[in-house]
């Protein structure tokens, strides 16, 4: 709970970092100027042009995003944060003086090391000053990690008092929820009691909580899996701080708040940060990508209208991050009334699983079969990653009478935006059944990066270009 930052907090966070390295800079320059230190030198060698100023606040922007001296995993503990930005500082101090060596060598060495000295005595103050604020007032409401506890014992009393020490991270403490509904109120809470347990759900949507903590004592185990099972429907974390070793969960992840063990059953695989690079990502390489697409978009338009009859963009509802349908496009592949004759096609492999696509399916027309085996009629998709219906990368949406069809363990692959390509179409394509695309899904998840985006683009050049496994 403490390594994931909201957005708008490490936003907060990155920008301060550089504002303050420009402010340094430029205290750097008084300091020369008004110290009786080192030989005197002409202002005009002291005063540091604009350019200056961006390259150091370039230099310090991509340092600390390499060296991840935002990632909250990192930083739960002030001397580690602190250790992170002596380390992440001095590397990029040794970058700028590179940097000036190669453009501005009259700046003064002396000034460069009072900007060394100050930035980093910066850093630390700034620091050091959130975590007391956000301590002193008890965290902040906007833009926080509003946290409900599930358990108003001595267990759920040791939650609360771990939230409020890490206010500083975002950690916000909403509230209670009673073990059993008609147990009477405890006077020693430090927040109000928004109901019992079997108001969860109606409490996390009024209050919009994010972050679940189950504190169950033995006694209330029972309610555990009607509670995780309501819950799982709604877009929170969910965190169980386990009473007894007699509960066991399938990927579970043991995370650590003050010396207290929690479970996460449940939890976002993209971090806010990486939601937004991923997203910006998208924009820009789909707004390139249509420049030459958009052309060949409105050729492959009038074959599909002259080949046979009906519109030539296909809309269909398909099933997107966290369960949300949404309208797909594709260009026509098949005959208007394709759907109606569905049943004509569908069989079933050994084990009983759907076998929903074939290469000799009656109802492609012969435009249609081109456009799947160079996989232009994915291209209408561009529109809806620029939509933010689905990512460049990812699982592939699926249709919702598929999707109705899934065990549970098959809807982990809504917890990430769905793609146009993923890992599992720049291996086997549709060579491979429903239930096996999907245990390669996962791993893309399990395994998820901006760089691991990058190869399965790649890729998908060569499995385009060969056209393997498309039908």
């Amino acid at each position: 709970m403490v390594k994931r930052y909201s957005l708008g907090f490490m936003v907060f966070l990155l920008v301060s970092d550089i504002l303050l390295v420009v402010l340094a800079l430029w205290l750097a320059s008084q300091a020369r100027l008004l110290l009786p230190y080192g030989r005197p030198i002409p202002d005009s060698r002291v005063m540091l042009p604009v350019v200056v100023y961006v390259m150091a606040a370039a230099i310090w922007l991509v340092t600390f995003l390499m060296l991840n001296v935002y990632a909250p995993k990192h930083t739960a503990r002030l001397v580690q944060e602190l250790q992170k930005l002596t380390v992440a500082t001095g590397f990029a101090w040794l970058v700028f003086i590179g940097a000036l060596y190669l453009s501005f060598r009259e700046i003064s060495r002396l000034q460069i090391g009072y900007f060394g000295v100050l930035i980093i005595l910066a850093l630390y103050a700034h620091r050091i000053a959130v975590r007391g604020f956000f301590k002193l007032t008890g965290g902040r409401s906007y833009d926080a990690r509003k946290v409900l506890i599930i358990g108003t014992e001595d267990l759920g009393l040791q939650v609360a008092d771990m939230v409020k020490s890490y206010a500083w991270s975002g950690l916000y403490l909403l509230g209670f929820l009673r073990n059993g509904g008609s147990a009477p109120e405890r006077e020693d809470l430090p927040a109000p009691v928004l109901g019992g347990v079997a108001d969860a759900v109606r409490v996390v949507e009024e209050t919009g909580a994010n972050e679940i903590v189950i504190a169950l004592g033995t006694a209330d185990q029972h309610r555990l899996q009607r509670l995780v099972y309501d819950l799982q429907q709604l877009p929170v974390n969910i965190r169980l701080v386990p009473d007894t070793l007699r509960l066991a969960f399938l990927d579970v992840q043991v995370e650590d708040l003050g010396g207290m063990p929690l479970l996460t059953l449940k939890e976002p695989v993209l971090s806010p940060f990486q939601r937004l690079v991923k997203r910006i990502f998208d924009i820009v390489v789909t707004s390139i990508l249509l420049i030459p697409a958009l052309p060949l978009m409105g050729l492959i338009a009038l074959a599909v209208r002259a080949d046979s009859r009906g519109p030539a963009i296909f809309r269909q509802e398909r099933i997107g991050e966290h369960g949300v349908p949404f309208d797909m496009f594709k260009f026509r592949t098949m005959y208007v009334d394709a759907e109606d004759r569905r049943e004509e096609v569908l069989t079933h492999d050994e084990e009983g699983h759907i076998v929903h696509k074939r290469p000799d399916d009656p109802r492609v027309t012969k435009v249609g079969r081109f456009l799947r085996r160079s996989s232009m009629d994915e291209l209408p998709q561009l529109l809806n990653v620029l939509k933010g219906d689905m990512s460049l990368v990812g699982p592939r949406p699926e249709m919702p009478w598929l999707v109705e069809k899934y065990e549970m363990w098959q809807r982990k692959r809504f917890e990430v935006p769905q793609g146009m390509t993923g890992w599992w179409q720049t291996g086997a394509r549709a060579n491979k059944l429903m239930h096996l695309s999907t245990e390669e899904d996962l791993l893309y998840i399990r395994n998820y990066s901006l760089w691991l985006d990058i190869q399965i683009l790649w890729r998908t050049i060569g499995a385009v270009i060969s056209g393997r496994g498309s039908f």
